[in-house]
């Protein structure tokens, strides 16, 4: 395990969820008693109705994740990925915290929260490194480079035909996809919106891009897993719209001209992620997602 003495962490969490609130002021106590410094976000500072104690940091700019030994993110998997957003190249680990029933990105629950963290006071943990992919969008405006831990969608957004996508791989033609949408996930990303369109599970530890087709006009246009040192460029030669949309995890970030082109390939740096000896990947898969049982007879 990792050995390493823990001085310091960054609170970061849902603020909309009655239950961090309830959380928040033992985290806090937890922290001073392990003599451990605590950082908050200026957002949970700005909406605590409680008295702080004196010796709460604030974190006002994001390198001062840089600060933190670890973050720990309360919320679902939306809150994991916008503090992996936050967070970004600074390679500050994350440890989720799911305040709900449907997150999947951590199997900790608020039950087993702080037996959790007193593994993390005596150095029982590891690192697991996560991918993220790096899109960056070409055409006559100035190009735009976003980053995901999920997935990159690319859908037809306010257009109502068909979407046809160009998929080159290294300058190497892959297909022409007649659809809905194209889905690029990580292999994290690969149990969420891409599961559901009929993509395989990847386990979160490989490196690989998986390219998903959202409702293809063919039967024979599959799902693909492809080496993570791929690159790959998305272009659109029929269509006759500039309302084609770009979704970095889950939220839509732009809209693309008809002559746009979508260069996507893995990301300069990982999101390092708070794992632990006993935790299994298979059991989270079983417990949230029913994956392997049987329906009722």
């Amino acid at each position: 395990m990792n050995g390493r003495k823990i001085n310091s962490l960054g609170i970061w969490g849902n603020t909309d969820k009655p239950k961090f609130w309830q959380l928040l002021d033992p985290l806090i106590k937890w922290a001073n008693q392990n003599k451990i410094e605590t950082f908050i976000t200026t957002r949970i500072k700005d909406k605590t109705k409680e008295v702080l104690p004196e010796n709460i940091r604030i974190i006002e700019k994001a390198d001062d994740f840089l600060k933190t030994d670890f973050l720990i993110a309360m919320g679902g998997d939306g809150t994991i990925l916008s503090a992996a957003r936050a967070v970004g190249s600074r390679g500050t680990p994350i440890f989720g915290v799911h305040l709900g029933e449907l997150g999947f990105m951590a199997d900790v629950i608020v039950e087993n929260m702080f037996e959790r963290l007193d593994q993390i006071a005596n150095g029982s943990f590891s690192i697991q490194e996560r991918m993220l992919l790096k899109a960056e969008i070409h055409n006559s405006e100035e190009g735009k480079i976003f980053y995901c831990l999920n997935d990159f969608v690319i859908d037809r957004g306010k257009y109502h035909r068909i979407l046809t996508m160009r998929l080159n791989s290294d300058d190497r033609h892959i297909a022409d996809y007649d659809s809905d949408g194209l889905i690029i996930s990580t292999p994290t990303g690969s149990t969420a919106y891409s599961l559901s369109a009929g993509g395989p599970i990847v386990w979160p530890k490989l490196n690989a891009i998986v390219v998903t087709p959202i409702s293809p006009h063919t039967l024979t246009l599959r799902p693909l897993v492809l080496s993570d040192d791929s690159n790959l460029e998305i272009s659109f030669p029929k269509a006759k719209t500039t309302n084609i949309a770009l979704a970095v995890d889950g939220q839509v970030e732009n809209y693309l001209q008809n002559n746009s082109k979508i260069k996507i390939s893995k990301a300069p740096y990982s999101i390092k992620m708070l794992d632990f000896e006993d935790s299994n990947y298979f059991s989270t898969l079983r417990k949230k997602m029913g994956w392997g049982k049987r329906g009722d007879i």
